[in-house]
């Protein structure tokens, strides 16, 4: 009987711990689990498009009723774009039928499908000229009609290049967005958005595992700043040959560990990138995944080279990310309809509102 007391004292100590760990993360206890990265999700037939009020409906168990939602979903036939649009399908809703792509591709209609909820969406592609941008606006203004002002967004996912040309063209057209795309100049992003009061989801990883260790790892250079003064800290990450410019979450995750550590970490010298498939083989990452993946190492040695720490996060595939954006969409049409003022939100405000599903 002591034993068992004590073996059970032991084993609540140790849940305690992993509940404290949980809520160092940012991430609440009642988060349904995922195995790895692949995450289940439950799956509905795309509504038709029909007229409604320009603010969310609420559904008889009292969520937010998105089947009005109309995602623009800009920079297909890329495959991030290409993925996040087929998350929305997967999640329940419905893809505008116009959309933006690259300014050097030719205007088409492609077909976007969803295999494991078996829908599909017709969307035609219009090339970011200044032509192009003008159908797009002209666009807008009759999705509004059929759907309601508040029920019209736009997922990014293009090229770092058109990041800040983008948000602006999104937020003078009152076009709230998710920001999937990386790179560009990120503070005068924020400001750009800040000064319009534009409604946006602004994050360099959609990832939910990823998003709570990035909190996490906030969190801890706030409370413990120079814990690991002294610790050199290195950095590889790998990605496809098709990835422009260096991880959006590498640079995140590393303004954490440079205040925790005072490295003096260049982020333009400083971080090893990997971007041929020999160097990505040898790193680790499957043959099959080349063409998407995304591996972080950071290392943490101290001075002497007694004591290492290592974190990575490895991810191959863009299910985890695209299921995010259609999450962070979901979550910024509710923000949208609750007729509150415009405002920029992080995938960490999505993750506390507990819409990471």
């Amino acid at each position: 009987t002591n034993y068992s007391q004590k073996h059970k004292r032991k084993r609540n100590t140790i849940i305690m711990t992993m509940k404290s760990f949980l809520l160092l993360l940012g991430a609440a206890a009642s988060l349904p689990q995922s195995h790895g990265f692949a995450l289940t999700q439950q799956c509905h037939r795309n509504p038709s498009v029909s007229s409604s009020s320009s603010l969310l409906q609420m559904s008889s168990d009292g969520s937010a009723d998105h089947s009005s939602v109309r995602i623009m979903v800009n920079g297909m036939p890329g495959p991030m774009a290409t993925a996040a649009a087929e998350a929305c399908l997967r999640k329940g809703l419905s893809l505008s039928p116009v959309a933006m792509t690259g300014p050097d591709i030719e205007p088409g209609t492609i077909t976007v499908s969803d295999k494991i909820s078996g829908t599909s969406a017709e969307v035609r592609l219009i090339p970011a000229t200044d032509d192009g941008l003008e159908e797009i606006a002209s666009s807008l203004a009759g999705l509004r009609e059929a759907s309601g002002d508040a029920n019209v967004l736009a997922i990014d996912y293009t090229h770092p290049s058109a990041v800040n040309s983008n948000a602006i063209f999104y937020a003078e057209n009152k076009l709230p967005f998710v920001m999937g795309t990386t790179g560009g100049d990120r503070d005068q992003l924020m400001e750009d958005m800040q000064s319009r009061k534009a409604f946006a989801v602004i994050a360099p990883n959609m990832g939910k595992q990823i998003v709570a260790m990035q909190a996490g790892l906030e969190d801890l250079a706030t409370k413990f700043p120079s814990a690991f003064a002294g610790y050199k800290l290195e950095v590889t990450e790998s990605h496809q040959k098709t990835k422009a410019d260096t991880s959006g979450t590498a640079k995140a995750v590393i303004a954490s560990l440079k205040q925790l550590s005072d490295d003096d970490f260049d982020l333009e010298e400083d971080i090893k990138m990997l971007r041929d498939d020999e160097s990505s083989l040898a790193f680790g990452v499957s043959e099959d995944a080349l063409n998407g993946h995304a591996f972080h190492t950071y290392t943490l040695t101290s001075a002497d080279g007694s004591v290492q720490f290592e974190l990575k996060h490895n991810v191959e595939g863009r299910t985890v990310y695209a299921e995010g954006t259609a999450d962070a969409v979901k979550f910024l049409a509710t923000k949208v309809g609750s007729g509150m003022e415009g405002k920029v939100f992080s995938m960490i405000d999505v993750l506390q509102a507990g819409a990471l599903e």
